[in-house]
């Protein structure tokens, strides 16, 4: 019997069918359940459950104590801090069954969700958006934006490198990275090659 291609502790459970990509690493006390993806080259954290039918692309650092319930699509490079918070279910019953209500939520690639943040099902978080610890999102963030509070507002605009950007015209200029940009009517963009 061969070995996996990937690592997960003996204190996990990893119900089957589901698929975990090469060099994806599940550490203590977590739960992968039935029907699930999980991309190459994932760190899914202490005490994380992942419900039936998620998706998780390539290279997600999913820390501690996150749950990634059924509707939640990870695409690549996708960061979720310590103890943040997804939901399924917009009008949640213990008493009512609402198993065919729930909204799909996805996160874009390259998007960053700190810690104890919580995501309101059923919104779009931009292509390396950055959501603030503590912060909640009830509604969609765009590419880029950083946005914090609750509700989470759009405070500031975030370079894919991971630092804030100075924003004083339409042209925008990562000084970290080197990263053009473009601002215009609200929407941050990657500026278009020369040539």
């Amino acid at each position: 019997m061969s070995e996996k291609p990937y690592f997960v502790h003996e204190s996990s459970y990893v119900d089957e069918p589901c698929q975990i990509g090469e060099g994806t690493k599940i550490w203590h006390f977590s739960h992968v359940m039935s029907d699930c993806v999980i991309g190459k080259g994932c760190n899914i954290g202490q005490n994380v459950m992942i419900s039936p039918g998620v998706r998780v692309g390539d290279n997600c650092k999913i820390q501690n104590n996150v749950s990634l319930y059924t509707g939640v699509i990870l695409e690549d490079d996708v960061f979720c801090g310590p103890s943040m918070v997804f939901t399924n279910v917009v009008n949640p019953r213990s008493e009512v069954v609402r198993r065919d209500e729930y909204k799909r939520t996805l996160v874009r690639r390259g998007a960053s969700i700190g810690a104890n943040a919580t995501i309101v099902c059923g919104v779009t978080i931009g292509t390396y958006a950055f959501v603030g610890a503590g912060s909640v999102v009830a509604r969609d963030v765009p590419d880029f934006a950083l946005v914090v509070g609750s509700p989470a507002r759009n405070t500031g605009w975030m370079c894919r490198c991971g630092i804030k950007l100075d924003v004083s015209g339409a042209k925008v200029h990562c000084h970290t990275c080197a990263t053009d940009y473009v601002l215009h009517e609200g929407v941050l963009s990657f500026a278009e090659p020369a040539g």
